[in-house]
């Protein structure tokens, strides 16, 4: 059967690009009003911060829950429970009542819902479709997904022209819609023994992980990759100080990395990778690398977009093998439990990765921090070429007999 004749599948497909295109929307917005009310760099990154601590926090309850309850039900709830923060930021922006303690406090409660919306929809589309359709199907997620990264900021910030509560208001709407999908999306759910609240519990994915190498280096590649090798933080210095473009500039480089990943998962769902997975993976991630290194070097605005489109189309490469990967090689009564720990992996990533490049930027200056960043990630491939043998030499995303 065609992908697309797996409804179920098409339902949260259109749910999970919906929800995407608000959230994307909601951080323009919130990002935008914080900013005019304090004027403080410090607040901004508050808001990410707030909306990353409650998914590692309740990592391990949100795992048990994805595992025990309706999958879809829980992601609907989420969409549904933002959908109302969505609401309160509508009134209180409309009310002239929104401050930088309502934002933060909202951002605090945006990341606590995430923390169990993300883990669910990981582990959702491998009950959707067939194992050997999987591929496919996380392939033409992830282009929706980039589809809305791209699009998402761009009519958030377009709209934002009308006022904020419009923004916030649009989000409802697309929220709303992403409940009502996921509302009619169907698979068997056996409810699982009821098992004891004790930590040996929560912690069972934690220990799955741990055990099996395959899944472990997947994860792990994903953390310290994309940890050392983002230059996305750094991208207002280059496009001022280094290339001189201007905010024009700045606004194409940030879409080279989502246009070369959504290019990628385009591909990659009409012609899925079959073969030799493993070496793959690590060559996209070593791609992913010299790209990073090749845009921090260059002084051409041409060749810094290339070298960016580059590097998401590696990474797009590396994100579908991965992510297939570990949800056919997890059982379904931990799929959950291991999607909350990828779910944290992949924040903490992209956070980090935002502090790292700063941070040594502030030492090393931009261009110095992205090629140290590039080189890296290509350290960290070779390396876990070496850590992990059985992931270089997978041959196929099936997990062997």
């Amino acid at each position: 059967m065609p992908l697309f004749g797996h409804r179920s599948f098409m339902r949260f497909w259109g749910a999970r690009v919906s929800g995407a295109m608000a959230n994307q929307m909601m951080l323009v917005a919130l990002g935008w009003q914080m900013y005019d009310l304090t004027a403080s760099a410090w607040d901004l990154g508050l808001v990410g911060l707030y909306q990353f601590l409650p998914a590692l926090l309740l990592v391990l309850v949100a795992g048990h829950v994805v595992d025990r309850f309706h999958r879809g039900r829980i992601a609907a709830l989420c969409m549904v429970a933002q959908g109302l923060l969505a609401g309160v930021l509508v009134i209180s922006t409309q009310g002239g009542w929104a401050n930088r303690e309502l934002l933060l406090a909202l951002s605090l409660g945006l990341g606590t819902v995430r923390a169990f919306q993300m883990p669910a929809q990981q582990a959702l589309p491998a009950l959707l479709v067939p194992r050997e359709v999987l591929p496919r199907a996380m392939s033409f997620s992830s282009a929706g997904m980039q589809a809305a990264i791209i699009g998402g900021p761009a009519l958030g910030g377009f709209i934002y022209v009308a006022g904020a509560p419009v923004v916030y208001a649009v989000c409802a709407g697309l929220l709303v819609l992403a409940a009502i999908l996921l509302g009619g999306v169907r698979y068997e759910h056996a409810v699982p023994p009821r098992q004891p609240l004790r930590f040996a519990t929560l912690s069972a994915g934690i220990r799955f992980i741990w055990h099996r190498p395959d899944v472990l280096g997947a994860i792990s590649l994903d953390l310290f990759a994309v940890l050392l090798g983002g230059a996305t933080a750094l991208l207002p210095m280059f496009a001022k100080d280094v290339l001189h473009v201007g905010t024009w500039g700045l606004g194409l480089l940030r879409s080279a990395p989502a246009v070369g990943a959504l290019a990628t998962s385009v591909v990659l769902t009409r012609w899925p990778i079959r073969r030799r997975v493993g070496k793959a993976m690590f060559a996209a991630v070593a791609i992913y690398g010299v790209a990073t290194m090749v845009f921090g070097l260059s002084t051409g605005f041409e060749l810094s977009w290339f070298a960016l489109l580059v590097s998401g189309a590696a990474d797009m490469v590396s994100v579908v093998i991965r992510q297939s990967l570990v949800q056919l090689d997890t059982p379904d009564d931990m799929r959950g439990r291991v999607s909350a720990v990828n779910s944290v992996f992949i924040g903490a990533s992209n956070q980090l990765g935002e502090f790292e490049s700063g941070a040594t930027a502030a030492w090393l200056g931009p261009v110095g921090s992205v090629v140290l960043g590039g080189a890296g990630s290509l350290a960290v491939a070779l390396m876990w070429m070496r850590l992990f043998p059985g992931l270089r030499n997978r041959q196929q995303l099936q997990a062997p007999s």
